[in-house]
Order: structure tokens, then C-alpha cells, then sequence
């Protein structure tokens, strides 16, 4: 109550800044406002958009589908994590997305790799961190296998950070929500010298989270620096360091194997333990960038970059029955809560958990011509390294406990300790690229192109015994047709191919532990790109992705199953997107996603044209600004988001209901004493609709998290210039 009473406290003071000086023009129109206002709205279009996945090229000329976030999206939305990420683009769905660890998304219904799912600024970093937003630009959704971005990838996709750079500004934010919590960002840049300039972001942040015992705090500094070394050639530096606490909330998990928990109180934090101690993430990533203009016509790039996460797990686990009455004996799977509720409780400690992220590349752009025919021509090499060392990890069952107490019953913490590091993976990937748009005439563009990768991984078990040693060399071809017979107007189709590692057995099946081999995806295309108006711009694109399914076939071994690769699993799918101004009061994000997900050729009738878990036909989300005629500087915001029913087994026999969310909000600025001041209140899941926001797995268990509650979160951006 006297957190609700505090935040309650806070809106008298909007009634104040209200009644004082003038209010701010609308950001969306007004450039006099100042430099960071400006760019924040008018980076729509992301014309210098760093996913270059068909050289360096903005989203309009890309024959891809590109989805960008921008900063504004993130702020009014109060986007802090990839989970609330997810709800801004019908493309992306939560899989295995915890509250409290680190999370990952599935784009296309395709979960992305913690090793090469995730960029900043077009260089690779490692997935198992919890990205900050606050020194971010925006956020560019790649979708599927497009041109140079595809090589060792998932098929659906990769996301992108793009950094804030040098810039005139000094501002602070200062926010709460409905529990109480506490945040602090602070933004100042500066351009020291007409050719130096520095950015730098730092945040504090208190979360009282939503979930009993789940409570975090996260520190986070970073710093851009921009240098034109001379008229031809400039130098980009970013460094930024975050640390995380908070202890992890684990998911549930089907009653029985069959049947989803019902009346479930999405508050609690299942297994929970008083010695339990929370997740400690520690996250660096830095790169620097240089671009040489070697003439009008070539320019060469470079960059390299390292990322750096360290995870001290400390989990009070909460996974399966094996040893509660009801599936003791081997009546029900021991993989899944009992049909009662029941469940176990592991004590799982996996100190200095390290993975590191090394990246490299040269790539040389140039333009020529070949009697008609104009070539725009992109050559790259690139050099990818990745390591894991992991100390042998506590993971001991200590007690069970039913997902109906209110409290789970105290247990004592194991006393096995975890052993000395080990290293567990050694992953080199090189990519020789080479990509020639011609330009046929006024109307026509072909792309043609290809790269050539090789894997070399080597893995370790936790004695530090060779495990595996892959090695693979495959050549990726990357073809498309782009048609513009208007300015505005793109339709394009796109063949490309790309190479993603292979799964590892779950522990329950009879080949457990194994790795089977990469997978070579193949995509088809078809898209169209039109700009209705200046302000709106709208997106299509129709696509068939192929990749060899491995899964966990049933047979007669005696875990009952055995980890094969065996025929193919096949999403086709259809987006729909607007983004921009549908009026000059009317601002709309809309994205539609209809995904048919399903493996085919696999010989096993249970898995056999089923819709892929955790992947529903259809998602959509709507996000809309209105700006009041009445009330110069406020803006209504209001929010829909919709999942089709989605499985949860791979029969298709179990899938939790289909959802819709509401979210509303306003944004609303005045000049204060001569400061600039915006403030922003959103509240997420209006109607406190409960769902299940996610039926994905890890490690090859499948687990349910429920969506948020109704969560109110304010903030204010005050302009310190």
C-alpha cells in the first residue's frame, strides 16, 4: 500500500507542471524543439540502418523484410526488456523468456541462438545477457534469411542495436510504477571539438517486481564516442558495462504431460527458498568502427568488437515429479509437474558461467559500371569466436512442493559445491561475402551473391573430455529481384540460404547430451514496400522457410525416445505492417503475423503436420498515438495485442487459449522554468487479463510463463540544457 500510495503521490505534480509556462510543441512536427527531439521522431526511416543486409542500403532499397523500433517506440512503451520488446512487433514471440534471467525471442516462429541471434551495431554479441535500452537508438528486426546477414544464423532472423551517437543533450529520466520501483537515466553528450564527440548513457534501477521474492536492481554505464579523423574517414567507439540482480522466476510446466495448470496465482515464485539468492548477470560489450571514403566511388569498413557476460546461476529450480508420490513410480513423465500440482525443487548453482564474443570484419563497397549496367559491389570477411567456460554446476534435488501453496515448505540448500572451471566450447565461424547489385535500368535491380562459411567448433563435458569436434564449409547463395516503378514503391523477391548449428539431445531421451549436425535453411520470399504518404509507410511480405527438424522421436529404446534429425519443418507465413501517420493527429505501429509452422516428412504421426509449439497462426499488435487538439501536448496512447491459441505439445493435443491485451497511456509535454519536461504514463494489460505469453523450452523441456498483471509505470524526461 505505501508503494501505491507513493506512486499515486506523483500525479498532483503533473497538475502543477501543467498549470506552468508554456506547453512543448509536438515533437512529432516541430524541429525547434532542439537536435534530440528532432532525431528522436524523424529516424523513422533509419536511412543509415546498420543490419546493411543487402549492402549499405536503407530499408526502402532492402529486399528484405526490416522492422526498426525507434527510441520513441521504446520510451512511450517504457520498453526495458526483450519480452515487452516482443509486444511491439507481431513478428516476435517470447520463447523461454523468464523474469528475473536473461531472454530470448523467436522471430518468424524460429527461436533465435544465444551465439548469433543478437547484434549492436551489426556485430555479433553474446545472447546470454540482459541488453540494456538506454544508450540505444533503436532496434532493427531483421526477418528471416536475408543477404549478407544470413551465413551462421537461425532462419528467422537476428535483432539489431543500433547505438545512440555523439549529440548535443543533456537529459534525465526519472520513473516508477504501481509496486514502487525506482529509476534513474541519465543522457548527456556533447561534441567537444567540430570533428570529437561523446555520448554517454548511464542508469539506476530498484525493480519491485510483480512476482513475490523477485525484487532486482541493475547498474548501467556506457559511453559512444564519435571522431572524424578526416574529411574521408571517421572512427565509432562504444563501451558499456551493466550489472543485474535478481533471482530468476521458473516457468510451469504442463500437469501431467497433458494438461494446463489452471486458477494459477502468477505472483508466486515457484520453489521459492530463503537461502535462494539472486541471478548475477555482468555484461561488457565493446566495438569500434572506422569507414575510409577512399574515393566517391569505394569506401572500405572495418570493425571489431567483444562481448563479455558472466552469469552466476542461483536458482531454486522448480522442474518436474520424478520424486513426488504421483510420479515416483514412473506412472506419470517425471519431466513435467504431476497431475495434482505437485513439483520438485532443485538447488542449481553455476558460478562464472563466461561466455565471450569476438568479432571481425572488412568489408570494401564500391561502385562501377559495365556498359548499362550500374554495379554497386560489397566484399567481406569476417572472423567469429566464441568461447564458453562453465565450472561443473550444483544441480541436487532438495524437496517438492504444489503450485497451490501459497508458500512453498523450506528445505535445506544441497552441500555439494560446484567444481573448478572448465572450458566447455571453443566455436570459430569465417564467412568470405560477396554481394553485386546491378542496377537495370530506372525500374529493376538484381542482387546476386553468396557467402562462403566455415565452422570449426570443438566442445568439452564438464571433466574437460573432448566431446565433439564439428567442421563444416557450405557456400550460402543470396539472389533477389527488387521492381521500383515509382518513388516509393518496391516489390521484391528473394531466394537465400543460411546455416544454423545443430540442437543437443535432452537429457530424457536415449541419445542424451548428443549434438547432431548444422542445418541448412533455405527461404523464398516475396514483399512489397510502399510509401502511401511522407508519413506512412506500409509492408508486406509472403515467405516459405525450410529447415531439417530435429526433435525427440518416439520409438521402442528404452527412454522411449531418441533424438533424430529427420524431415523438414516448414514455416509459411504472411506480414502485414504501417508505420507512421495515418492522420496528422493519428499515429499508428501496427504489425499482423499469420505463421503456418509445421514438420513434414518426419515419420512419426504424433509430430506429423501439428502446428510447431509455442508458435500460434496468427499474432498482432496495434500501438497508436493520438494528439489532442484540445490540449496542445498530449498525446493518448493505447495498445492491442493478440495470440492465436498456441501449442503446447507437439501433437497439437494441449494448447493454452488465445489472448487479447489492452494497454493505454498518454504522453504529455511543457516547458518548465525553461526546460523542456515529458512526462509518460503507460498502463500495461488494462483489463488484468491473466494468459500464457509463452509455451517455449530450453534445454528440450517445455515450460509455461504467465503474461504480467496490470502494471502502471510513469516517468519524466526533463531536458537539463
Amino acid at each position: 500500500m505505501k508503494r501505491t500510495a507513493l506512486f499515486l503521490a506523483l500525479f498532483p505534480c503533473l497538475t502543477a507542471f501543467a498549470a506552468t509556462d508554456k506547453p512543448l510543441a509536438d515533437p512529432q512536427h516541430a524541429t525547434e524543439l532542439g537536435t534530440v527531439k528532432v532525431a528522436a521522431r524523424a529516424d523513422k526511416h533509419a536511412d543509415d540502418a546498420a543490419v546493411a543486409s543487402y549492402g549499405n542500403a536503407d530499408p526502402a532499397n532492402t529486399p528484405a523484410s526490416v522492422r526498426v523500433l525507434d527510441r520513441a517506440q521504446l520510451d512511450d512503451r517504457h520498453v526495458r526488456d526483450l519480452s515487452e520488446l516482443a509486444r511491439l512487433d507481431a513478428s516476435l514471440g517470447d520463447n523461454y523468456a523468464p523474469v528475473g534471467y536473461y531472454q530470448t525471442l523467436a522471430i518468424r516462429g524460429y527461436p533465435l541462438d544465444y551465439a548469433t541471434g543478437f547484434r549492436q551495431n551489426n556485430l555479433g554479441i553474446t545472447g546470454e545477457q540482459r541488453v540494456a535500452l538506454e544508450n540505444k537508438q533503436r532496434v532493427e528486426v531483421l526477418k528471416g534469411l536475408a543477404g549478407l546477414a544470413a551465413g551462421v544464423m537461425e532462419p528467422g532472423g537476428v535483432i539489431n542495436y543500433v547505438s545512440k551517437r555523439a549529440a548535443d543533450v543533456r537529459t534525465l529520466t526519472l520513473g516508477t510504477d504501481v509496486h514502487g520501483s525506482r529509476y534513474a537515466a541519465l543522457d548527456v553528450g556533447a561534441w567537444l571539438t567540430p570533428d570529437f564527440g561523446l555520448r554517454a548513457n548511464l542508469a539506476w534501477e530498484d525493480t519491485y517486481a510483480w512476482v513475490r521474492h523477485a525484487d532486482g536492481r541493475r547498474n548501467f554505464y556506457s559511453l559512444a564516442a564519435d571522431w572524424q579523423l578526416s574529411p574521408n574517414a571517421t572512427l565509432e567507439l562504444d563501451a558499456d558495462y551493466q550489472a543485474t540482480a535478481q533471482r530468476s522466476v521458473s516457468g510451469y510446466q504442463l500437469l501431467g504431460g497433458d494438461s494446463v495448470p489452471s486458477h494459477v496465482d502468477r505472483s508466486q515464485l515457484l520453489g521459492f527458498q530463503p537461502w535462494q539468492q539472486p541471478v548475477g548477470i555482468h555484461a561488457w560489450n565493446t566495438s569500434a568502427r572506422y569507414a575510409w571514403d577512399i574515393n566517391p566511388d569505394w569506401t572500405l569498413r572495418l570493425a571489431a568488437g567483444r562481448s563479455h557476460s558472466v552469469i552466476d546461476d542461483n536458482v531454486a529450480f522448480a522442474y518436474g515429479c520424478f520424486y513426488t508420490a504421483a510420479c515416483a513410480d514412473g506412472s506419470h513423465p517425471g519431466n513435467y509437474f504431476a497431475p495434482n500440482g505437485d513439483y520438485d525443487i532443485y538447488d542449481f548453482r553455476s558460478p562464472d558461467d563466461t561466455r565471450v564474443t569476438d568479432n571481425a570484419k572488412a568489408v570494401l563497397e564500391g561502385r562501377f559500371d559495365t556498359g548499362s549496367v550500374a554495379h554497386e559491389l560489397t566484399v567481406g570477411v569476417t572472423a567469429f569466436h566464441r568461447s564458453v567456460h562453465r565450472r561443473p554446476y550444483v544441480y541436487d534435488y532438495v524437496g517438492s512442493a504444489n503450485i497451490g501453496d501459497t508458500e512453498p515448505p523450506v528445505f535445506a540448500p544441497s552441500p555439494n559445491q560446484p567444481g573448478p572451471m572448465v572450458r566447455r566450447l571453443d566455436s570459430w565461424q569465417r564467412t568470405l561475402s560477396l554481394l553485386d547489385r546491378m542496377h537495370l535500368g530506372a525500374d529493376w535491380q538484381l542482387l546476386l551473391g553468396g557467402q562462403r562459411v566455415a565452422i570449426n567448433e570443438r566442445a568439452w563435458d564438464s571433466d574437460a573430455v573432448p566431446e565433439r569436434h564439428t567442421r563444416r564449409n557450405k557456400t550460402l547463395p543470396q539472389a533477389a529481384l527488387m521492381w521500383q516503378p515509382q518513388d516509393g514503391v518496391t516489390a521484391y523477391a528473394s531466394y537465400g540460404e543460411g546455416l544454423s548449428l545443430g540442437k543437443e539431445a535432452p537429457y530424457w531421451t536415449s541419445n542424451g547430451g548428443a549434438t547432431l549436425g548444422p542445418r541448412l535453411s533455405r527461404q523464398l520470399e516475396f514483399g512489397a514496400k510502399w510509401q502511401l504518404r511522407p508519413t506512412l509507410d506500409l509492408g508486406a511480405a509472403l515467405y516459405r522457410i525450410h529447415q531439417p527438424y530435429q526433435f525427440a522421436a518416439p520409438d521402442a529404446s528404452e527412454a522411449g525416445y531418441t533424438f533424430v534429425e529427420r524431415g523438414e519443418e516448414v514455416h509459411s507465413g504472411l506480414e502485414l505492417t504501417a508505420d507512421g501517420r495515418i492522420t496528422e493527429a493519428l499515429g499508428v505501429h501496427a504489425s499482423v503475423a499469420l505463421i503456418r509452422a509445421e514438420a513434414e516428412h518426419t515419420g512419426s504421426p504424433v509430430i506429423e503436420g501439428h502446428q510447431v509449439v509455442n508458435v500460434p497462426r496468427w499474432r498482432s499488435s496495434v500501438q497508436l498515438d493520438y494528439q489532442l487538439d484540445g490540449v496542445p501536448g498530449l498525446h493518448l496512447l493505447g495498445g492491442w495485442r493478440h495470440a492465436a491459441s498456441n501449442p503446447a505439445t507437439p501433437d497439437g493435443r494441449v494448447r493454452v487459449e488465445a489472448y487479447d491485451v489492452f494497454d493505454a497511456g498518454f504522453r504529455y509535454g511543457r516547458s518548465w522554468h525553461g526546460h523542456d519536461m515529458t512526462w509518460r504514463l503507460g498502463i500495461d494489460n488494462l483489463f488484468n487479463r491473466f494468459y500464457w505469453r509463452d509455451t517455449g523450452s530450453s534445454g528440450g523441456d517445455s515450460y509455461l510463463f504467465p503474461g504480467a498483471p496490470r502494471m502502471a509505470r510513469l516517468s519524466v524526461t526533463i531536458d537539463l540544457q
